[in-house]
């Protein structure tokens, strides 16, 4: 037992460590002061007279931003924000639903003083926090890109497969929180384990995945995914609540699976987790008039990693057809 004791003080003691070696390194935006919480904001490239700023949230525990920014910004200027929780931004007192999101993050923009129209990029969870945002503040809009976006409707109607997966993974990111405050999760990260599970995080930098790895190795990072994830039928209200997006341009982008088939995934109700996507995304195909659909070639779910090119190319396609309508 006191060994047992030892290891968990030594791996508690050097997990503080290093959260304080790495708290010595300014981040690479801003911090904003919003009020109930301070949220990090990151932009790139140059303002560009008539065209709109882009602007990507993130999906359920992602910070995947981070890993596209850069080639974002070779197109347009762009931002990305740590959600309240995640990466450089604090803890937020308020639930974390959709519109109190939507609502920080728009404290967010007037803070910042990043001023509209906005090209909003929803990944995943993401995507309700940018439709909401669009119903709300339509004339800020420009055009909406929703990555492998969710439907109010399929994720009230989940399978019970699908929502015992959901319940499983809840009580992963629990224990997640009490194995990174332990300092687990980043021995587990310095061995190389999230590339194991992930292996095309592999293309990307050190400098890049750096801090994407920094927010996963501390426990707000894993307690807010949980708190996402149980307001998330209140997240479903609101969105139900909103009317169409009429003629908004919008660009669904549509992943081949939901999880990637390997022999690891068998027990898995695969099938079933694509035939739910699948008609969330013809849901989300009648939001607009002006609404296209993107497939990806072999993309998971994880269209942000499996084939980013594919948002880039969405990102470049809107803003191609913005610049023709203002031609016109």
């Amino acid at each position: 037992m006191w060994l047992h004791n030892l290891i968990l003080i030594c791996t508690t003691a050097y997990q503080i460590w290093c959260c304080r070696q790495e708290d010595q390194t300014p981040p690479p935006g801003k911090i904003y002061d919003i009020g109930d919480c301070k949220l990090h904001l990151y932009r790139q490239g140059q303002p560009r007279p008539n065209r709109p700023t882009v602007i990507l949230d993130h999906s359920l525990g992602g910070v995947e931003g981070y890993l596209l920014i850069d080639e974002i910004a070779e197109i347009a200027d762009v931002c990305i924000y740590d959600r309240a929780g995640y990466g450089w931004s604090s803890h937020s007192p308020n639930p974390r639903n959709s519109n109190e999101m939507m609502q920080e993050f728009e404290a967010l923009m007037r803070q910042a003083d990043v001023q509209p129209p906005y090209v909003l990029v929803g990944d995943s969870l993401g995507s309700y926090t940018m439709r909401l945002y669009a119903h709300t503040y339509p004339d800020n809009v420009a055009g909406l890109i929703l990555t492998d976006g969710l439907h109010e409707d399929g994720m009230a109607q989940m399978p019970l497969s699908i929502q015992l997966i959901k319940a499983i993974f809840t009580g992963g990111f629990l224990m997640c929180v009490a194995g990174s405050a332990l300092g687990f999760i980043r021995i587990f990260q310095q061995l190389g384990l999230f590339q194991v599970i992930s292996p095309k995080l592999r293309q990307y930098s050190q400098a890049q995945l750096a801090p994407i790895l920094r927010s996963f190795v501390r426990p707000k990072h894993w307690f807010t995914m949980a708190r996402e994830m149980v307001s998330i039928n209140a997240s479903h209200e609101q969105l139900r609540k909103t009317e169409n997006l009429g003629s908004l341009p919008v660009i669904n982008i549509k992943a081949n699976h939901f999880f990637t088939p390997s022999p690891f995934l068998r027990a898995l109700p695969l099938e079933t987790a694509d035939e739910l996507w699948t008609r969330m995304h013809h849901n989300l195909m009648r939001l607009s008039t002006q609404s296209l659909s993107l497939p990806t070639h072999e993309s998971s779910h994880f269209v942000w990693v499996d084939e980013p090119d594919a948002m880039i190319e969405a990102i470049d396609r809107m803003l191609a057809k913005l610049h023709r309508e203002r031609q016109s």
